[in-house]
């Protein structure tokens, strides 16, 4: 019930709003009292079975927008909004959100301040772009999401595990097989929240980020404050990207880090952001993000008024070494400002960390919540609750450790 952990704020948001039909890989089940009908197919990435179960329900109701949050339908899902004569961005322009070598070159053509970038086939290639660009770089997928197959090599010598465990993820990728050589842009990593109609770009938060040592980029927390100082450092790019794309309509989340205190684009994901980081902005803002996308997916002002103005915090629950889940709970009472904990494993599953083939699936164990004043007072709310979490693991054949977890 993953969906549920992670997005099933977004469906309450939009059924609250509007009569929903969905479109889905399974069958239904935590979202059946959100829904008005929905049709099953196969695979909704693929673009014939979208159109065929679009046109299902297009003959069935009179609809009046179409969106998703699932980053792999980006590009099926305004193909189908174009064939359907619904609102959509340009099927073209969610192409280039999924394409990060599209998406340097159109920055790089609007000056928009990103990173080197060279997309690679071979792993001579990848020496070669490395040592032009200068170590450290970054190796990833041209068209992959949630940090899978991004690594760090800081040396010759590291490159070549490097480029297998890259060119391993982007193997899976539907629409680019391609690996990238990136510059490592040293700085703190930040993503910007923003909501665009009609062409006009409203930033809605920053969402501070802790991502895991190198040479993976697990993202291990996260923190919104409503008023967050680098909301105005942060705006100028995160809009100059979006426009620099030709996104004109939805919600976007913008990634960055800050280089001596400068804005350089990591990439823009043209969708609500994930790791529950729309309900940390509805936690510190009351700006409620799925609903705004649905709103302009119809064709509709969405409402951005802010009315709170607090900080929400998330640590998410990864464990120290890969293995088997023994127990895992919350010792104590919760206190009101923690706001959930959810555990998305159980005892006797599986754990499998990236340094030992895994990705974020198939290592992370849950996730805690907490509200405060402030983003420094809801980060220590967090680093306090994660203490009381209790994490045995029985680690793979050969690794000596023994219990643990961590919750960044």
């Amino acid at each position: 019930m993953e969906a549920e952990a992670y997005r099933g704020y977004c469906l309450q948001s939009v059924a609250a709003a509007y009569d929903v039909v969905l479109i889905t890989g399974e069958e239904p089940s935590w979202e059946v009292p959100y829904l008005r009908d929905c049709v099953v197919v196969p695979d909704p990435a693929d673009p014939v079975q979208l159109s065929a179960a679009g046109q299902a329900l297009a003959d069935r109701y009179d609809l009046a927008g179409v969106f998703t949050w699932t980053e792999w339908y980006l590009v099926p899902v305004a193909r189908l909004a174009r064939r359907l004569g619904l609102p959509t961005n340009a099927p073209e322009v969610m192409e280039a959100c999924r394409n990060k070598a599209v998406s340097r070159s159109l920055f790089a053509q609007h000056g928009v301040p990103s990173a080197a970038s060279v997309t690679v086939r071979t792993e001579a290639e990848a020496e070669a772009a490395a040592e032009r660009i200068g170590y450290p770089v970054v190796l990833k997928p041209a068209a992959h999401a949630a940090s899978i197959g991004v690594i760090r090599a800081d040396t010759p010598g590291q490159l070549t595990a490097a480029y297998a465990f890259a060119k391993k993820a982007a193997g899976l990728g539907k629409e680019s097989t391609s690996v990238l050589v990136e510059e490592y842009l040293d700085g703190p990593e930040v993503s910007v929240e923003c909501v665009t109609y009609r062409g006009k770009t409203t930033v809605v938060a920053v969402t501070r980020k802790t991502v895991s040592e190198p040479p993976y980029f697990e993202e291990l927390a996260h923190v919104v404050d409503a008023a967050d100082p680098l909301l105005d450092v942060v705006a100028p790019a995160a809009c100059a990207a979006i426009r620099a794309l030709g996104i004109t309509d939805g919600v976007s989340h913008v990634e960055m880090r800050l280089v001596d205190g400068q804005p350089r684009l990591v990439e823009v994901n043209g969708r609500i952001a994930g790791d529950m980081i729309g309900y940390l902005v509805y936690l510190a803002t009351g700006i409620d993000l799925p609903r705004a996308a649905a709103d302009i997916a119809c064709g509709r002002a969405p409402d951005l008024t802010p009315n709170r103005s607090s900080a929400a915090a998330i640590q998410l629950i990864y464990p120290d070494v890969s293995g088997t889940l023994r127990r895992v709970y919350f010792d104590g009472i919760c206190p009101r400002w923690l706001e959930r904990v959810h555990f998305q494993h159980q005892a006797g599953d599986p754990l499998l960390l990236p340094a030992d083939g895994g990705t974020m699936f198939t290592a992370r164990i849950g996730y805690l919540i907490t509200t405060a004043p402030t983003a420094d007072l809801a980060r220590a709310r967090a680093e306090q609750a994660a203490r009381r979490l209790h994490i045995d693991i029985a680690p793979l054949a050969g690794d000596a450790s023994g219990t643990g977890g961590r919750a960044a």
